[in-house]
Parts: structure tokens; sequence; C-alpha cells
């Protein structure tokens, strides 16, 4: 990255006037004049943060762009860095770029978006700094970083997903214009320090002209979680975003990438592999084998209404999946229902592991003080 270090100050000076120049437009033009206001940082600032990019603080990745973590007057963030040869290269990629930060500066204050903080338009192409994000991204099996195929525990998962539910739900019904999110995949879902799910990236994402449910577009998204009707009408519909939903709950459920290899190096999606579990009378077995071997009998039901609600979302005809908003109204009745469990003394047991850590002898402790204002409020 030392080409970024010896570009002279004429280049920066360019790159700010050009992307600042673009950046207003599209956002008086996507926030209607109503926006939350956002920092600008320099270029310094943000190679010092990196150490100009290294490897050392690279988070995750996608075609088009990458996470970093850095350090900002002592404060720790996430910083998504889109490469100038990816962006410039593709017609429509500078346009993602700035769908990405209009779009995140209108979501900033919901709990459930990863909080855009600032923008470097110093570079040939925006750097964004976003809140940090303390147990990093999900990885394509649903699992954190190196122990992506480790489950996380099952209140975990139901958690994140009626989290990204709300966010969605959101997405679709707080503006004048539904937002199409178009990439709801486990990459794109950051974990704060409280377990708390924070949906990323709208450099995908399409907003349907004002008063219509549909329109007709080229078809983007991470293969797998494409909604079939999209994929063969290029017709985007918000339950384009609930089928992808409904393939993120399989990947939380069982932990198998979205777009997997096979044997014979073709590649199966999650779909057709749980159809093909199906077909073998294996699902319900592989569900409780495989899927949520932390759970105890009595959370059965649960799990079972989960994968109800699922199937729900992959209905191949758009006709039969339900709005975004009744599928988070569900889950949460669903998670409100853990409450009298063990699941849910589980949960904060593991956020208390995780959170301590070394510092075992003092778990038992404060889990047990934990357990007990949790059953006195429960008995009030």
């Amino acid at each position: 990255m030392r080409f970024w270090k010896n570009k002279g100050k004429q280049w920066r000076k360019q790159w700010f006037l050009e992307n600042g120049s673009t950046f207003l437009k599209e956002l008086i033009a996507g926030c209607n004049g109503k926006t939350n206001p956002i920092r600008s940082y320099s270029s310094d600032q943000i190679l010092k943060a990196t150490n100009g990019f290294d490897p050392s603080h690279y988070v995750t990745s996608d075609l088009y762009y990458t996470w970093f973590t850095g350090t900002i007057e002592d404060r720790s963030y996430m910083i998504k860095m889109y490469p100038e040869e990816k962006v410039r290269g593709d017609g429509d990629g500078i346009g993602a770029v700035y769908n990405d930060i209009v779009i995140s500066a209108r979501v900033t204050n919901h709990s459930n978006f990863l909080k855009l903080l600032g923008c470097c338009l110093e570079f040939p192409s925006p750097v964004l700094v976003f809140e940090n994000a303390e147990n990093g991204a999900l990885g394509h099996q649903g699992g954190i970083g190196s122990k992506d195929t480790e489950l996380l525990p099952w209140v975990v998962r139901l958690k994140v997903a009626k989290e990204i539910a709300n966010a969605v739900t959101y997405l679709h019904t707080e503006f004048p214009r539904i937002i199409v999110h178009r990439n709801i995949t486990p990459m794109n879902v950051f974990l704060d320090k409280n377990w708390t799910a924070k949906l990323s990236d709208f450099s995908l994402s399409l907003t349907l002209p004002e008063g219509k449910s549909q329109m007709e577009d080229q078809v983007l998204g991470w293969p797998g979680y494409l909604d079939p009707s999209y994929l063969h009408t290029s017709i985007v519909t918000e339950y384009a975003d609930v089928y992808s939903f409904g393939i993120f709950m399989m990947v939380l459920l069982i932990g198998r990438h979205g777009m997997a290899p096979r044997s014979d190096v073709r590649f199966i999606d999650i779909r057709n592999y749980v159809r093909g579990l199906e077909e073998k009378g294996e699902f319900v077995e592989t569900i409780f084998k495989v899927g949520v071997r932390d759970i105890v009998e009595a959370e059965r039901s649960q799990v079972d209404k989960f994968v109800e609600r699922m199937f729900r979302c992959c209905e191949k005809s758009v006709e039969k999946r339900p709005k975004m908003i009744n599928v988070a109204k569900e889950l949460k009745r669903i998670e409100r229902s853990l409450v009298d469990t063990p699941a849910c003394l589980r949960f904060y047991q593991y956020v208390l592991w995780t959170r301590i850590g070394d510092e075992l002898c003092q778990v038992p402790k404060i889990f047990d003080s934990l357990i007990c204002m949790l059953l006195d409020r429960r008995e009030g």
C-alpha cells in the first residue's frame, strides 16, 4: 500500500473535489435533505489507523471492498476500503460506493445497522469509517472469523436472526420508498461486544420508485442467496430480501456455506442441500444432531417454529412468502418464549465467559448472581 503514501497533496485534493461533489449530490438526492451529519477524515488519519491498510488490520472482504480495523484518536473503528482497480474498473462500481454511504447515513441511528461515523474522500474511492464491532463479522458458515465452522450457541443465533429481521423490516417500511438490500448474507452481519447484530453494506441496495413495489434491474447478489424469481425475471421486490433472509436463517441453523462445493467440483446451494435431506428423510436428524446440539428437549419447539418460518421465507413462489415485518414479529415471539428456559441463562453465561476472557474463576459467582436476578424479576 505504499502507493497511497507516495501520492502527493495535488492528487489528494483532486480526489477530494471529485468525490466530494459526487457525494454531496448523491446525499442530497438520496436523503431528501434529511440525514445525520458524518465526519470527514483525512487520508493521513486512515493510513495511520490501518498502518497503510496492513494485513494485520484485515477483518474480512467481499468482491468490491475490504474491511480493516483501526484506531483514531484512541478509539477503535471498522474501516471499509474500496480498491480503485475494483471500483473504477466497473461501470457501476463507484455508484455502489456512494449508494453504500447514502443509505448507511439514513439508517445510522437504528441499533441493528453498523453505524456510519464518517468517510475520507482523499482516496480514488471514498473510505468509510464505521463504529467498531468487537466480535467481528460472521463468516460464510455463520461462525466468527477463524472459528467459522463452529456454530454459535442457539440462543445467540436466534437473537442474530431476530435483529437482522428488524433491520430489514426497517428498510422496507420506514421510508417513503422501499429499500431492498439485495445482499443479506452472514458476511454482511457484524456483532458488537454485547452480541448485538449489525447489518451492513448497501452497495447493491436498490431504492424502489415512490409508490411502487417492484422494478426491473440487473441481477445482483451473492450466489446461493438470490431469489429464484428475481434471478429469472430481473424484477426486484421486497420479497427478494425475504428469500435471502430465509437462506441466511438456514446458514445460521445448520452452519453450512450458502453455496458449497461438491465432490464433483460443482457447487450446490444450501436450499438444494436441505431439499435433498428432506427427500431422504434426514433433515430433522441433521438439524438436531448438527445444527442445535446445544439445546435441551424443552427447546425443540422453538427450533421447530424457527424452521417453519425459514421455509416460508424460502418459498419459490413470491406470493407465498411473508412480509419481513411479520417474520420479525414471529422471531421476536420465538425469542421471548426462551425466557423461561435454560437456553436464556446459557446465553448470559456465554456472553460473560467471552467478555471476561481468562478470568474464569470470577464467572460462577457473577453467573449465580445473574441467575438470581433473572429469577427474582420473573417471579415479581
